[in-house]
């Protein structure tokens, strides 16, 4: 039978997902550090993960009948695509799901420090009537500095728009304007102006420490600063002084550089205890509504290349969807290294052995190739052999199409 192990919780309806396609779950219910996971995968074909376990390359190299790796959440960064891609291992995540929840967040939070709710709150639980209008702010009006015009971006830019806020954006990357939002020709440009930065770029390695103690020194006087993105891409010190002095106002952190592997672990940062800061646990997409929809989304992408070897939405794998072609018995999906001639290979191995192909797809990217063939005969057996002797052969499958 085949078998996914679940780490970190997803929503249970993964299971279900699971359950109907035949696959059997286990679930582990907090991270595991490399060398548990390694020796948790013994027996399993599929992996689901959220945000704190870390597969590298080398529990990947240790577990070569490993199909498929799922994340229940955006970022991938804790994944060794490169390792997953040689092996032929499948990566989806969920780019998607829990945009919603990041964006209302981040508004929440946007107007919980304008207004120094955190400031007031604690001083009323401590007995403290304290009624002043100083430093308090309507959002309205305000300009909001968007850091990665992404999917979280975009939909906060909107979101704050309805606000009545100014929106400006900065990203390396060629981006569509949306609503009013104003591009900034660089970062620096858009701290001189923005009232609130919003960081959400991706978690590549080369974006650690993307903003430091220069960038908080660009940032206009009594500005709010928000990073609801990736703990490494902040300098919590250089935050912290910041705060300390002054010239930041206030901030809402939900990610930060090193976070407990589980839920009663203990916590620990430089910013427990400032006023006018919100801290959360990583919870900017933890929101029933979002976690259901990770984990039918995942959970689904899982399934769909485990029975009919769609990648359709797979982060490092050539993109191939379900083929319409109803009277095929066979699928045969062959991942191989792109090179010329692969396809004609292939093809000249199906017509010596007498298959009958009813559809075929090709997708390469970059160094990878996936070649996906419906057959309406019988297994063309020395064809298959042949496949799996092939220098360029990096995984093949024979998937039922009844």
């Amino acid at each position: 039978m085949t078998r996914a192990l679940l780490l970190e919780n997803p929503h249970s309806n993964a299971d279900a997902a699971f359950a109907r396609a035949g696959i059997e779950v286990v679930r582990h219910r907090g991270a595991l550090d490399e060398d548990d996971l390694i020796a948790a995968l013994d027996g399993f074909d599929m992996l689901g993960i959220r945000s704190k376990t870390e597969v590298t390359s080398k529990v990947i190299e240790a577990h070569p009948n490993l199909l498929a790796i799922g994340t229940f959440s955006i970022g991938t960064n804790q994944i060794n695509l490169d390792a997953a891609t040689d092996r032929g291992v499948a990566v989806f995540n969920a780019p998607y799901s829990n945009t919603r929840s990041v964006v209302e967040l981040a508004i929440g939070e946007i107007i919980s420090l304008s207004r120094r709710l955190p400031v007031q709150d604690k001083a009323l639980h401590q007995g403290i009537w304290d009624k002043s209008a100083t430093g308090a702010h309507e959002v309205r009006g305000r300009t909001l500095g968007i850091i990665g015009f992404g999917n979280i971006g975009m939909q906060l830019s909107v979101v704050a728009e309805a606000l009545g806020m100014r929106v400006v954006f900065y990203d390396t990357a060629e981006k569509l304007v949306i609503g009013n939002a104003r591009r900034m020709n660089s970062m620096e440009e858009l701290l001189e102006v923005a009232d609130i930065v919003s960081i959400h770029v991706d978690g590549r390695a080369s974006n650690k420490n993307f903003f430091g103690e220069r960038e908080f020194a660009m940032m206009k006087p009594g500005a709010i600063f928000l990073n609801l993105s990736r703990g490494f891409l902040v300098d919590i010190d250089a935050l912290a002084a910041r705060l300390t002095d002054g010239t930041v106002a206030g901030a809402g952190i939900d990610v930060f550089p090193t976070e407990p592997r589980a839920n009663g672990d203990p916590f620990e940062s430089v910013l427990t205890g400032m006023p006018n800061v919100i801290l959360t646990p990583h919870v900017g997409g933890s929101t029933e509504e979002a976690q259901r929809a990770i984990g039918l989304f995942v959970s689904e992408k899982m399934v769909g290349y485990f029975r009919k070897g769609a990648t359709d939405m797979s982060i490092n794998m050539p993109q191939i969807v379900d083929s319409p072609a109803k009277s095929s018995r066979y699928r045969i999906a062959w991942v191989h290294s792109n090179m010329p001639g692969a396809l004609a290979m292939v093809n000249r191995v199906f017509a010596e052995s007498g298959a009958n192909i009813d559809a075929q797809q090709l997708a390469t990217q970059g160094q990878i190739g996936y070649v996906v063939t419906d057959i309406s005969s019988n297994i063309p057996e020395d064809a298959i052999a042949e496949l799996a002797r092939a220098e360029a052969t990096i995984r093949l499958r024979v998937l039922s199409r009844d």
